[in-house]
């Protein structure tokens, strides 16, 4: 036994590294929430808080995992997002097509599961959220002013681009009571954010342009609770509900004078609801009900049409991206075809997070999609390994509204600002399946 419990340490111990050792980059497609943690879940579309199959599931449902035999998995998607805007008339942002240029990342996961005894299991899963990557060249900005040569820039302060980084570390411990299993998982998450090309919002942050753009990266650690239950109502329907907690992290003090509450950036809570069913022994089909609750971080969901009212960047109740919170509806079925071929497919459908009338400070982070339309496979490679993979296209979407800012302090008459972004991603993964 303890031969075998210092093995999955160093299982586990090695795979973190592994995993750690990439960046986990932004990925928009629920807002910044990911639409599904782990090959198997982007191939659904998400879907899965009642059909826990494999060790990634605890990243959606931390009771699964008691329907799961000790297995490894491993997997990283190439993640495609296309976005950009136009401005038409704008008297503060650049006018015309501008296009960020940072279009490709690597997202990693990483998961363990054991078994206790016959109904009760541990596990230790890594992911990743963001959603703010972009990076916009230094363009020509008619609208900067100031001397010869004028400033450039999409907000005038010449190159401009945000990057956030978030990651997810959960030990997980799940039992089962008859027909109903129950998880916890506490969780460490780890955030990493810098921004550059904002200097010319200093005249409304609390900090005059302190702490505001351009002061590289910065830290932020902290952590809350995830829980889940599954409840077999027949040998083929299953119900599951599961959720996170806000998580509570600490400031981004390099950005004191941007991120409301001198740098608050917590990550929002969030909760999934969803069903199973077994239309054949093969056969398995899906449906969840997602909410993320975006409005409960300030920073996040207050309003950037107040700028120039105070309270100012970086105060106490100041502006924010204007995120609402959103529902996602998913949709998914997996088709067992034989011992070596799984094959699946998923929709699944958000509400737009941003407001017409917070476009102009979006263009910095424009996660706009609202279709996920996936699908893929698995391959039984040996009994006990399989490669896994998905592919998933989110298509066009824009979003305009009335430029804010600069028009409005200046009292010139304001132009429009279309947001807009698509996205392409494809995932592959190893599966490995101890004892088989």
């Amino acid at each position: 036994m303890k031969a075998r419990f210092s093995l999955a340490a160093t299982t586990v111990l090695g795979g973190l590294l592994a995993a750690g050792s990439l960046a986990l980059p932004a990925s928009a497609t629920e807002g910044y929430f990911q639409h599904g943690y782990g090959v198997r879940q982007y191939a659904v579309g998400g879907a899965g808080v009642a059909d826990s199959r494999d060790a990634m599931s605890m990243s959606i449902n931390p009771a699964g995992i008691v329907h799961v035999d000790r297995q490894l998995q491993l997997g990283i998607a190439a993640f495609m997002p296309y976005r950009g805007y136009d401005g038409t008339a704008t008297t503060f942002a650049a006018p015309g097509s501008v296009d960020s240029n940072r279009n490709v990342f690597f997202i990693p996961n990483f998961a363990y599961t054991q078994p206790i005894d016959d109904v009760s299991s541990w596990g230790v899963v890594m992911y990743g959220n963001g959603g703010m990557n972009t990076s916009y060249p230094d363009v020509a900005n008619a609208n900067c002013g100031g001397p010869t040569p004028k400033l450039t820039g999409v907000f005038c302060d010449g190159h401009m681009g945000v990057d956030l980084i978030q990651a997810f570390f959960s030990a997980v411990y799940a039992r089962q009571f008859g027909p109903l299993s129950i998880g916890v998982a506490p969780t460490l998450a780890v955030a990493r954010f810098k921004i550059d090309g904002v200097g010319a919002f200093g005249g409304f942050s609390a900090e005059s342009g302190n702490h505001l753009s351009s002061e590289g990266y910065d830290w932020a650690w902290g952590g809350g609770l995830r829980a889940g239950a599954e409840f077999a109502v027949t040998d083929r329907f299953r119900l599951g509900l599961s959720g996170q907690t806000k998580m509570y992290m600490s400031k981004f003090d390099k950005y004191s004078g941007l991120f409301e509450n001198q740098g608050d950036m917590d990550i929002p809570a969030a909760i999934i609801a969803g069903l199973a069913f077994d239309a054949t022994p093969d056969l398995t089909l899906m449906f969840d009900y997602k909410r993320i609750f975006y409005s409960g971080i300030d920073s996040v969901g207050n309003s950037s049409s107040i700028l120039g009212i105070p309270p100012m960047f970086g105060d106490d109740g100041g502006p924010g991206f204007g995120w609402h919170d959103i529902n996602i509806f998913k949709i998914g079925a997996e088709w067992r075809a034989n011992e070596d071929w799984t094959l699946r497919a998923g929709y699944a459908y958000n509400e737009n997070p941003i407001k017409s009338a917070d476009v102009t400070l979006n263009i910095i982070a424009p996660g706009v999609v609202q279709h996920h339309i996936t699908g893929g496979f698995s391959y039984a490679v040996t009994p006990s390994s399989s490669i896994d993979f998905s592919g998933a296209y989110m298509p066009n979407v824009s979003v305009s509204g009335p430029e804010t800012g600069g028009c409005q302090a200046f009292q010139r008459q304001c132009g429009t600002v279309e947001l807009s972004m698509n996205q392409f991603q494809f995932a592959l993964g190893w599966t490995y399946r101890f004892g088989e």
